[in-house]
C-alpha cells in the first residue's frame, strides 16, 4: 500500500507541474498577444500618419496653386478636358483617360502605341486624352500633375503626341517622382524636335496649365471611371478585354475596321487654336464619352485607381 500511495503521490505531483508548466506556457502567450496587438495598433497609427503625410506633399511651388483653368489649344469636350490626336472626321474615337506616373498606363501606351498611330495617321480613329492626375495624392510628389501639364504646353506648341510618346517611353517607377523636376521634364521636351522655347519653357516652369489639369482631374472624380488606363472604343470599354475577347494590336485593329465598316477614313487634320483663358466647367457625371455614349460602369481591369481606389501610350 505505502508503494502504491508513494507512486500515486508522485503522479499527482507530475501532473501538478505538468499544469503549472502549462499555466506558465498560456500567460506567456498571452503576454505575447498583448503585446503584438500593441504594436500592431500604433503601426496601425503609423501607417494613417504615413498616408496623411503622403497626401500633405512636400513643399509646393506657385504652380500647384488653385488658378484661372487656362485650357490648351484645340482641347475638346465638354469642359474641354480632352487633347485631341489625329484626323478630325475620324468615323471613330479612342477615349484614353491616363495618369502620366501609372505603370499600367505606360504598359498599354508601350505595346499598343505604334498600332494606334498607325490607325490615327490612317484616319481610322481619333484619339482623345483625359490625362489625370490623381497618383500624385496618393504616392506623394508633383509628377503626374506636372507632366500633365507640361504636355498642355505641348499641346499649345502642336507637339502633343510626340512629347507624349517621350514622356512613356521614359515614364520612371510609380514611387519615383522624376516628373515632379520640372527640369527633367524640359530635359525630355528636347527630344521633341522643335518643342523647347522660351515659350514652352515658361508655360512648364509657370504651370500655365495647372487650373485645368484640377478641371481634368475633377471631371474623371465625377465620372464612373475610377482607373487608369480606361479606354474606350466609341463609348464602349475595350480595356483590358472587349466582350470576351483580350485587347491587343490585332484586335483592335480588328475592332476599329468592324466599327468603321462602310465609313470613309478621316481626312481633315485639326487647326491650330489659340490657348483659351476662361473657366472650363466640367461635364456632368454619366456625360457621354467624347466620340460616343459612356459606359455606365467603369472598365474592368484597369490597374491603377482613383483615391478611395496603377497598362496607356
Amino acid at each position: 500500500m505505502s508503494e502504491k500511495n508513494s507512486e500515486g503521490k508522485r503522479t499527482a505531483r507530475e501532473r501538478l507541474i505538468q499544469e503549472r508548466e502549462a499555466q506558465k506556457s498560456r500567460d506567456k502567450r498571452r503576454r505575447v498577444l498583448v503585446v503584438a496587438s500593441a504594436v500592431v495598433g500604433v503601426l496601425g497609427l503609423a501607417a494613417v500618419a504615413g498616408v496623411v503625410a503622403a497626401n500633405s506633399g512636400g513643399k509646393k511651388d506657385d504652380s500647384d496653386k488653385a488658378g484661372p483653368v487656362v485650357v490648351p489649344a484645340g482641347a475638346v469636350g465638354p469642359g474641354k478636358v480632352a487633347i485631341p490626336v489625329g484626323m478630325v472626321d475620324a468615323p471613330s474615337v479612342l477615349t484614353v483617360y491616363e495618369d502620366m506616373r501609372c505603370p499600367a498606363c505606360g504598359m498599354f501606351e508601350n505595346s499598343m502605341r505604334d498600332t494606334i498611330n498607325r490607325l490615327e495617321k490612317a484616319g481610322k480613329i481619333r484619339a482623345e486624352y483625359h490625362l489625370v492626375s490623381f497618383i500624385d495624392n496618393g504616392v506623394r510628389g508633383n509628377g503626374s500633375k506636372y507632366a500633365a501639364n507640361a504636355l498642355g504646353c505641348a499641346q499649345d506648341a502642336g507637339k502633343f503626341h510626340e512629347y507624349h510618346d517621350v514622356l512613356f517611353r521614359n515614364q520612371p517607377e510609380e514611387t519615383d517622382d522624376a516628373f515632379g523636376k520640372k527640369t527633367y521634364l524640359l530635359e525630355l521636351a528636347g527630344k521633341v524636335p522643335g518643342l523647347r522655347s522660351a515659350t514652352f519653357d515658361a508655360c512648364v516652369e509657370k504651370g500655365t496649365h495647372a487650373g485645368w489639369v484640377g478641371a481634368v482631374q475633377a471631371d474623371f472624380d465625377k465620372s464612373t471611371y475610377k482607373a487608369t488606363p480606361t479606354v474606350l472604343l466609341n463609348g464602349e470599354p475595350i480595356f483590358p478585354q472587349k466582350g470576351s475577347e483580350q485587347i491587343s494590336p490585332a484586335n483592335l485593329v480588328k475592332w476599329v475596321e468592324a466599327a468603321n465598316k462602310g465609313k470613309r477614313v478621316g481626312t481633315k487634320a485639326p487647326e491650330p487654336a489659340a490657348p483659351a483663358s476662361a473657366p472650363a466647367s466640367a461635364p456632368a457625371s454619366g456625360a457621354p464619352a467624347p466620340g460616343g455614349s459612356a459606359s455606365k460602369a467603369p472598365a474592368s481591369g484597369s490597374a491603377s485607381r482613383s483615391p478611395g481606389a496603377a497598362v496607356g501610350r
